[in-house]
């Protein structure tokens, strides 16, 4: 992918750890100008209070090749969203990527209980970090990039449209969550599709996230160790395995055959040939589906 999308400015809003880190990154290894947003800085950490910064992920999209900026923002309050859409414009004068991947959540979420027992203040916030600010963003993002005809929108959630459909997802913030980011895809597919632009909804499978890692003791080195205590962890990937789909996306010329729809990372590999760290191509959501949720042993052989 090196220098395929060289001279292309790209917007990942939410890009401080997760799948936004290494979308941000995987854009830049592809040769991408990278402006990177998010709320954890060196000098002040988010509610989420993590210690992965803004600043760590433009560094790290300099040193795959290509330039990143980081730009502390909350995608809740309008005004700063204009303002960075307004640099934007003022040093690139165009835009060419917007990934929409803020959540800022994880902290919220109740699982296993029904809404009349979930906290409400929590929930509803949950729905503003994960559903207004994928709004807000597009609101003011989305008329620099129309300027140009080509342009590409790629909205992170979490669970295929088959099984989010099919499935309860354990809470109904959450639930609602990751079905409206999919509908949003939808939505913003049809409204751009007179000025030449693609909209796409696109899910990772079980993220071997930074967070993830820490909860069970490991690193990206060593994640295999983790299946003793989980062995569905089996079918884990990387960050950079949906930052790549991301990448081998915006440099399809072609993606538009793609809009409106909610793609996996896996089933991207399948189509753009790239593969995760290791080589390999994870299919995480089948495996849930044809594994894990049948009551099946661990056992990745054909999945990855």
């Amino acid at each position: 992918m090196s220098g395929t999308l060289k001279g292309k400015v790209a917007l990942v809003a939410g890009a401080t750890r997760g799948a936004g880190r290494q979308i941000a990154v995987q854009l830049g290894a592809a040769g991408a100008t990278v402006y990177a947003t998010g709320r954890s800085t060196r000098a002040q950490r988010s509610e989420m209070d993590r210690p992965e910064t803004i600043e760590e992920t433009a560094e790290l999209v300099d040193a795959a090749g290509g330039t990143g900026i980081g730009v502390r923002v909350d995608h809740l309050v309008p005004d700063e969203v204009r303002a960075l859409v307004e640099r934007i414009d003022r040093e690139q004068g165009r835009l060419d990527i917007l990934v929409n991947d803020i959540w800022g959540a994880d902290q919220l979420v109740t699982w296993d209980k029904p809404v009349w027992e979930q906290p409400l203040e929590a929930g509803l916030r949950t729905l503003r970090l994960a559903v207004e600010t994928h709004v807000v963003t597009s609101h003011f993002a989305l008329p620099l990039l129309i300027r140009r005809p080509g342009g590409l929108v790629v909205e992170i959630g979490d669970g295929t449209k088959e099984y989010n459909e099919a499935n309860y997802r354990l809470s109904v913030f959450y639930d609602l969550a990751k079905m409206s980011v999919n509908r949003l895809a939808f939505i913003q597919a049809h409204e751009l599709r007179p000025y030449g632009a693609t909209a796409v909804a696109l899910t990772p499978g079980w993220l071997r996230s930074e967070s993830m890692l820490e909860h069970f003791g490991v690193t990206e080195e060593n994640w295999r160790d983790a299946t003793e205590r989980e062995p569905h962890f089996v079918i884990s990937e990387s960050p950079a395995f949906v930052g790549r789909a991301v990448a081998a996306l915006a440099a399809d010329p072609e993606r538009d055959r793609w809009s409106g729809q909610v793609l996996s990372s896996a089933q991207l590999a399948q189509v753009y040939g790239f593969t995760d760290l290791d080589g390999s191509r994870p299919d995480a959501w089948r495996y849930i589906a044809e594994v894990e949720s049948q009551g099946k042993p661990a056992d990745a052989t054909g999945y990855r």
